[in-house]
This record gives structure tokens, sequence and C-alpha cells, in this order.
């Protein structure tokens, strides 16, 4: 978007994903993309930020990536204010705890379909995965039944065998902290598991679709970020729906996707109302991911970023400076106004 608005950009690629951006960069290169509008640097972030953030030319960041790293840029950003020849725009789309929710009307199997594609799809390695779920209890027995069901049948290996629901996660680094949050549950006595749990790392970092249900709506698994193929689960009484709803909102700091699973109007309705500040993109009756850009504007606030909404074009004014020009036809020939002669 920052190029497509007529700016030129330095494009740091992640570390981990290099071959995917440099493929892209090749295919932007063969379409015809002159030289200089995108200068793809791949390297350490904190080199390359230290020399770009540093110069007085630095007009803008749109950053993806987690919400400490885009915290820190911004702080960095606001020390150097005074050598900047403008004021930066700033972009971010960061980290997400997103969730769904279900009222007692919603469908079992629709539930379980996107609970199971929105968590455990790239191994939940989605800032819009699917991370929470808050469940009644009059569904619970059925969802639970089905939930473990279907997650038996899950293929999970290389990515050559498109049979394979999942693969591995991206790195050693990701695998330890999962590891580490589903080690957290299974010493718990706030949570169980409910399946999967188990890793491998002898070939590759895999790691079981991990369903936990939290007994306290503030475990860890709850609150904080995993990024990986782990769904904690908390079973709420029917009664408690919008007490719940409340509880959803005020739990994590992220405000990205979130789904609500109703088919009683009245009911989603509330829910909208309530979760109004708690997720950018909200769906009814689907999972939390899959934004198609062009289709369906992509950003979160509170701390899953600055809701510019990526794929459209509300973000692609962020990339210009209006100006108004004004011409006058007819000029004064005389400082004084009408009723002062």
């Amino acid at each position: 978007s920052v190029a497509m608005m007529g700016n030129v950009l330095v494009w740091k690629p992640s570390t981990t994903a290099l071959l995917s951006n440099y493929l892209l960069m090749k295919i932007f290169k063969e379409a015809g993309l002159p030289d200089g509008v995108i200068n793809f640097i791949p390297g350490k972030g904190s080199l390359i930020s230290d020399v770009v953030l540093n110069h007085k030319d630095f007009a803008g960041i749109h950053f993806t990536g987690s919400t400490k790293t885009f915290r820190g840029l911004w702080s960095q950003i606001n020390e150097n204010l005074e050598q900047y020849r403008s004021y930066p725009k700033i972009v971010g789309e960061t980290g997400g705890k997103d969730f769904v929710f279900v009222h007692h009307s919603a469908n079992v199997d629709e539930v379980t379909t996107a609970l199971i594609r929105g968590a455990f799809e790239y191994q939940g390695q989605k800032c819009s995965a699917a991370s929470r779920a808050y469940i009644p209890q009059s569904l619970w027995p059925d969802i639970k039944n089905k939930l473990l069901t279907e997650l038996a049948t899950v293929k999970w290996g290389s990515v050559d065998d498109l049979d394979n629901f999942m693969n591995a996660v991206i790195d050693k680094e990701a695998y330890e902290r999962i590891m580490n949050y589903i080690n957290k549950a299974k010493s718990s006595n706030e949570a169980t598991i409910l399946f999967g749990g188990k890793g491998d790392d002898s070939v590759g970092y895999f790691i079981e679709p991990t369903v936990i249900q939290a007994h306290n709506p503030h475990f860890i698994t709850m609150e904080e970020e995993i990024f990986g193929p782990v769904l904690t689960i908390y079973i709420y009484p029917d009664e408690k729906y919008e007490e719940t709803l409340k509880l959803c909102d005020a739990t994590s700091p992220y405000a990205l996707t979130g789904s609500i699973f109703s088919y009683d109007r009245y009911a989603t309705i509330k829910a909208c109302r309530i979760l109004r500040y708690a997720a950018g993109n909200l769906y009814f009756n689907d999972k939390p991911t899959g934004a198609m850009v062009g289709q369906q504007p992509f950003g979160g606030s509170r701390g899953s970023g600055t809701n510019d909404k990526a794929g459209s074009h509300l973000n692609l004014l962020r990339w210009v400076s209006p100006r108004t020009i004004k011409e006058t036809l007819v000029p004064p020939q005389d400082y004084r106004y009408d009723y002062m002669k």
C-alpha cells in the first residue's frame, strides 16, 4: 500500500520467512517494478531499524509483528522526533488473543468446524487464529465429543503431503515457547489438557493440536498470546451469557478478531454491543480467520495495533499527504474592506 500510493520504501522481511518474501520481490520485479521503489533488505531487525529510524527523511512505518516490538519502535521514533523533517505516520498490526464466543442457540457442528479450522490451520500461527473459546454448559457435552472425535482424524506432517491439515511450527524458538504454555497447563490445577499436549522436535518442530479446558477464566492460556496450535476453552453457565461477554471483553489486552456463534438475533446484537471494542474484525457464525484483501479490511485496536485496516482505502490514505490549493481569480487591490469606505 505504501508503494502503491507513490512512496519509496525499505522492506525488511522476517528472518524466518525470507524465501517467500524474496519470491514476492522477484514477482514484483518481473511485473515491472522500477528499481529503488521497494528496497528489499534482509537482516537483523534492530540493525536496520537503527539506521532507518535515525534518518531525517524517515516518514513512516507499516509494521506487522509482535506488540512488544511495535511499542519499542514507537518509543524509538518518539525519541527521534526533533530530527525528522515531518511527523512520521505509524501503522501497526500486532498481536491477538482471538476468541470464539458461543451462545446456546448455536449449531454444534458449525462451532466445532470453526474451532478446528480457526485454531489449528497453519498451526495457529496467524494473528487472527482462534486461541480462546467460551462455550455454554448446555452445549459443551456435544461440542466436546464432536471436537475430540474430529481432532483424532487430523493428519499432520510435511507440507509436501496435501492430506496433512497441520505442519510444523516455524522454528525452535516458537516450539519451545508454545510447549512452555502447554506444560504450564499440564502442571496446573486450574486447567486440564483435553487433547494433544505433546511435541516432537526430532525432525522439524511438530506440536499436536492441543485443547485445554480452563477452570479459571483468567488462566494464563486464556489471556496471553501463544501463536501456536493451542485452544483454551472456558465453560460458562447458560444464564450468565451477558456476564461472560463482559468477561471476554476484559480478559485480553488485544482486540484483533473474534467470532460469535448464535441463531438468537437478540443475543447476537447484545454480543455485538458488549464486544464492540474487543475485535476489529468480528465474525458471526464463522471462524475468526480468513479476511480476504479487497473484500474484508483487516486490523484491530487496543494491543493489536492501530486498526488502519489493511486492504482498504483507509490504509491507503495513511500514505498520502493531502494538500489544499486555492486560486483567487479576482484578487483585491485595496486593503480596505467595503465597510471601511
